[in-house]
């Protein structure tokens, strides 16, 4: 992988690389990558998807790296960590005057919220004063988003370094100084999307990106690409321009949050395909009041350097206020193109906040990042991608397609390569496709040996009234054959509560459900203990490591489709089935291949680990698309028979 790598790094040629769990993936990348930086006197940007990376990365890969080839290097390579700069501690928001920052308006009339509020922003304060580099994931415990919002601004709201009265102390720009310092900088996809997006010049100048965790890319990109309005937002933009325009045009603003909220109250949740005049009105009505107020704002103006404190409330209003008039404009051009198949993006209707005091969200998301991808980023730059899991069905084709790449194949290691189409140069008639290579490791895993695949191929298919008391029994059986030492992974919250309230009087072992505690703390309570079972959704599916005897049996319950009324799914899956293709193979069969594998993965995490994967969901076995789910799988020795199984689960418990 490291040879293969440098070579991309070498000829500009693209890189997919999917590496199995153990491989040492992280170093087969950064040891080019940091030559790379070296000899061409450049950055290079780390982009990874989750926090937890960015830490191994900075805390222990990179400083053992950096100095193993100080000697060879002539110096000791650099890094740094950089986040957006919401992340980051305000300290002029902290310490200055910029206006009423409350977006929860339920919070101004509970009591017990405003209290517990306080008591976390004077921790906060206590905080700033032994803090280097006002980075919320080093506070320990860390504090609700409520409150970090009251100490943070985003890039829209922030002063900017030479208009802020404690510019030279801002943490976010520290942080940027040190990155475009660095040989190499860890960041997040998040990230990597608005600097791509051209948001604005996050990162800095690089010639190289190194995607970790690449089957998230898409995800979030499309998370970071994806706009939001409420009633609440508009209500917010019109509170705090309400202090620095006259009342009769903040008024406007506040009247037209409250149309949009009296048009979206009758409108069920779901995708709009066509805007209603009702809707366009009260858009078009956002829009104009909007207007006003960036106008009345301008004419109202003083020089920032006579009023910091007045500079800062402004800024804070106009940034509220351009995000409510941006995607109020975004979301009627969607609908200025009539053909629902041409549009680039895609609107729904949503609710959000707990049960009890939800609202309607309307959202707009793009129908695809390919185009995105492929213009901001493989156009512009050698990029690498890696993750244990990349090859879906044996081929790399479904994850490109989403990136915007031309189709390919991946290879084995060593093996001769591929032919020109297979490389990625791309189809005949679009010469001007990115080249690039897909390359599967391997594994240091002996998966045939070392793990059963077991497919309970008889028992009822999933139904939407919970789990069936034949797949309760399969559950028992499995979790009494392993004595304890099972990871479930549920498609819901619903069927891990269920599997735990009815196993829990039953076993003889012990039981934890995920949200019982802090998953951590379940995390922790579950390696500890080899007896012990924990059940769980989406977040252990991906992010439980737990070598060892404590796991020798993971259980998923169901293929992990996305919900059938999934607006986004839906409509990507409509567009592919529109040009042609399969949309169900390439947008819910992907995502299902995706997840399943990563929860399979949960199994093996050091070499002398063994165990079981059993799936009780028999359409991976009997379902046409059951192929492509299966081949998207680490190789395990396959069964259908349950008394082989729990024969190899028992002699795995008395060996342990």
């Amino acid at each position: 992988m490291a040879d293969a790598v440098r070579r991309s790094l070498s000829s500009g040629e693209h890189l997919a690389v999917q590496a199995g769990t153990g491989t040492g993936k992280s170093l087969a990348y950064l040891v080019p990558a940091i030559r790379h930086a070296i000899a061409r006197d450049t950055t290079v940007v780390v982009s990874t998807a989750t926090i937890a990376l960015q830490r191994q990365l900075v805390d222990r890969d990179l400083p053992r790296v950096a100095k193993s080839l100080r000697k060879v290097l002539g110096r000791e390579p650099t890094f740094a960590i950089l986040k957006g700069r919401r992340n980051y501690l305000c300290m002029n928001k902290l310490h200055g005057d910029m206006g009423d920052t409350t977006d929860d308006s339920e919070e101004l009339f509970d009591a017990f919220a405003i209290s517990a509020l306080g008591r976390q922003v004077k921790r906060l304060h206590e905080w700033s004063s032994d803090t280097g580099t006002g980075d919320r994931d080093e506070l320990v415990p860390g504090v609700p988003d409520s409150a970090w919002r009251q100490v943070s601004v985003t890039a829209r709201e922030c002063l900017g370094a030479s208009r802020c009265p404690v510019g030279e102390d801002c943490f976010a720009e520290k942080a940027k100084a040190e990155a475009g310092r660095a040989d190499i900088v860890v960041t997040n996809h998040a990230l990597l999307a608005i600097d791509a997006m051209g948001e604005a010049q996050v990162l800095p100048e690089h010639d190289v990106v190194i995607v970790d965790e690449a089957h998230e890319l898409v995800d979030r990109v499309t998370g970071a690409a994806t706009a939001e309005l409420t009633a609440g937002a508009v209500a917010t933009a019109a509170r705090r321009c309400g202090k620095l325009v006259d009342q009769d045009t903040a008024d406007r603003l506040a009247e037209a949050g409250e149309g949009l909220a009296a048009v979206l109250e009758d409108m069920a949740p779901g995708r709009w395909e066509s805007l209603s005049t009702a809707a366009a009105g009260a858009l078009n009505a956002i829009l104009s009041a909007g207007a006003g107020c960036r106008q009345s704002m301008g004419a109202n103006k003083r020089s920032d350097d006579a009023d910091p404190e007045g500079a800062a409330a402004r800024k804070l209003a106009q940034a509220v206020l351009d995000e409510v008039v941006d995607t109020a404009a975004r979301l009627l051009e969607t609908f200025t193109e009539t053909d629902a198949a041409t549009r680039r993006d895609v609107v729904w209707l949503g609710e959000q906040g707990p049960d009890g005091s939800r609202h309607k969200v309307l959202r707009v998301a793009p129908l695809s990042v390919g185009g995105l991808l492929r213009e901001r980023l493989f156009n512009t730059r050698t990029t690498v991608l890696t993750s244990a899991t990349l090859a879906l069905g044996g081929s790399f084709d479904a994850l490109a397609r989403q990136w915007g790449l031309p189709a390919s194949q991946p290879r084995e290691a060593g093996s001769t390569p591929p032919s020109s189409v297979d490389e990625g140069h791309g189809p005949v008639q679009d010469p001007e496709a990115p080249r690039w290579q897909g390359l599967d490791v391997g594994s240091p895993f002996a998966h045939a040996k070392s793990g059963i695949l077991y497919l309970a191929r008889r028992l009822p298919s999933p139904g939407r009234d919970g789990l069936a008391p034949e797949t309760l029994r399969e559950i028992e059986g499995l979790v009494r054959a392993a004595g304890g030492r099972t990871l479930g992974l549920f498609s819901s919250t619903r069927a891990a509560k269920q599997a735990t309230e009815a196993l829990r009087g039953t076993l003889d072992t012990p039981l934890l459900c995920q949200g019982e505690d802090s998953t951590m703390l379940l995390v922790k309570r579950f390696a500890e203990d080899p007896e012990t079972s924990l059940f769980g959704t989406l977040s252990l599916w991906q992010g439980v490591d737990v070598p060892g005897p404590s796991l020798s049996c993971v259980i998923i319950d169901r293929i992990p489709f996305p919900r059938p009324d999934d607006p986004l799914i839906a409509a990507r899956q409509k567009a592919t089935d529109a040009r042609g293709g399969n949309g169900f193979l390439s947008v819910s069969a992907t995502h299902a291949a995706l997840l399943l594998a990563q929860g399979a993965g949960r199994l093996l995490r050091a070499t002398d680990d063994r165990g079981v994967v059993a799936i009780l969901d028999p359409r991976i076995a009997t379902a046409r698309y059951g192929g492509f789910l299966r081949a998207s799988l680490p190789p395990f020795w396959e069964t259908t028979d349950r008394e082989k199984v729990h024969g190899a689960l028992r002699r795995l418990r008395g060996s342990s």
